[in-house]
């Protein structure tokens, strides 16, 4: 072997070169780099933002503009948007480790800009599902850069509170688009006003990244040099070696416990929002609600979700994640089968907060998690896979929802994923481990 090429296992201090000059003026924490971190907040909330103008309209623009009637067939473009940004999220992981957080986040942007046109203009049901395509790929990588961009910037001790800033700020404006776009849906039609939203957030976000993102990836090599071996037995790993990524998949999937446990219960989590995104609006247009109640309804969900992060996201940094997530799991699981038991407005309404406190508990906290377990020098590839995992849930969530609501009937898709939910939560009990300690045991304490 040549001397000069490492290999895969041989330790490796850090990624990058000229690592001390680079990293000589940076200053990992909150603090430190709230500019950055706000404005990486903004730009995720109108990512949020593009994918919520979606949940009240699209379902309803499929029936009644298309003309089609398999549930199935309707949640073909939350099957095509699960799938691409699954992958989106692996490549997106992977690609920030290599070539840096801003270019993706960019070219995410530049993806999103023809999404609201062709939804406003498609003259067949297929310009739509191309459409959540580019969706798909816009928020994969948006997100997913806006999301390791800043566990790069807080650093270890408040990991928890950034990632419940993000996912606030993400599912917040998820919950305005949703509403807005249910009002504008009433006031005027499915199409095109409530999608010249659209507009204005791929625009904003598009100029926002280019002109004001600095490039974020020196302060995961700062964090890296700062670290220490941890204490023997922990399951935390420490060492600098950087895996190959097939290595880093498998660890991420199904080797580490821990992370099997965080990945599972990611996936059952969009399972179960892809469920409320795709058949919520027809469950209750049933019975008669017009668009603005359903918009309510829709909006409500990611709105407590939203909110609820900012507690929820800090707390773990305090108590530790495991029994929020599985609480999280439980949670929703009971706002599940309420939804599915009653059939009047207000109850619903108190499934959907129910759904919404336990996405809180969950979202930010399994992210954290994740970023507890693994290594700065690949994090960023082990979040890609793990929100491969996890977004995988709207691809399985709309062929398993559309599925058995077209041969059981909505309410009995519901249920099947309400029981998925909470024998999720029961998996995260038995396998997974507290993983907060073990990484704040990795780095020395200030005097």
């Amino acid at each position: 072997m040549n001397s000069r090429t490492p290999s895969k296992r041989e330790p490796i201090a850090v990624p990058f070169s000229n690592t001390h000059i680079r990293t000589r003026s940076l200053q990992l924490g909150l603090r430190a780099n709230w500019r950055q971190f706000s404005l990486l907040v903004l730009i995720n909330a109108f990512v949020g933002g593009m994918v919520g103008l979606e949940r009240t309209i699209l379902p309803l623009l499929a029936e009644q503009d298309f003309g089609i009637a398999s549930k199935t067939a309707i949640l073909s473009f939350l099957v095509s948007f699960g799938l691409v940004k699954a992958g989106a999220n692996l490549f997106a992981g992977r690609m920030t480790d290599r070539v840096g957080r801003k270019r993706i986040l960019v070219l995410g942007w530049l993806i999103g800009l023809p999404v609201p046109l062709l939804i406003i203009f498609a003259p067949s049901w297929g310009w739509v599902v191309f459409a959540n395509v580019l969706l798909g790929i816009n928020q994969g990588w948006c997100w997913s850069t806006t999301v390791i961009m800043k566990i790069d910037l807080v650093g270890p001790k408040q990991r928890g509170l950034a990632m419940g800033f993000n996912e606030a700020a993400g599912y917040l404006a998820v919950s305005a688009a949703a509403l807005a776009s249910g009002y504008l849906a009433s006031a005027y039609a499915l199409r095109p006003q409530p999608f010249f939203l659209g507009i204005v957030f791929a625009i904003a976000g598009l100029m926002l990244s280019w002109l004001g993102v600095r490039e974020s990836r020196d302060y995961a090599t700062l964090e890296a040099l700062q670290m220490q071996p941890a204490p023997e037995g922990t399951a935390t790993e420490t060492k600098a070696s950087i895996p190959s990524f097939s290595e880093i998949v498998a660890q991420t999937s199904w080797k580490n416990h821990t992370l099997f446990a965080v990945c599972q219960a990611g996936l059952v989590n969009n399972l179960n929002d892809g469920l409320s995104w795709g058949l919520f609006p027809l469950y209750f247009a049933a019975v008669g609600l017009s668009p603005s109640q359903i918009g309510l309804l829709v909006a409500v969900y990611p709105a407590v979700w939203g909110i609820g992060q900012l507690v929820t996201g800090a707390l773990s940094d305090q108590w530790g994640r495991k029994w929020f997530i599985v609480a999280g799991m439980l949670i929703q699981a009971l706002g599940l089968f309420l939804i599915v038991l009653v059939r009047t407005f207000w109850p619903w309404l108190a499934g959907a907060v129910l759904l919404g406190v336990g996405t809180a508990f969950v979202y930010p906290t399994l992210l954290a998690a994740v970023s507890d377990v693994v290594h700065p020098s690949y994090r960023a590839s082990a979040v890609g896979v793990y929100r491969l995992w996890r977004d995988s849930g709207y691809a399985v969530g709309g062929l398993l929802a559309g599925i058995l609501a077209d041969l059981l009937g909505i309410p009995w898709a519901i249920g099947v994923v309400g029981f998925l939910t909470l024998l999720s939560g029961l998996i995260g009990a038995i396998f997974l481990r507290e993983t907060l300690a073990s990484r704040l045991a990795c780095y020395p304490r200030r005097p």
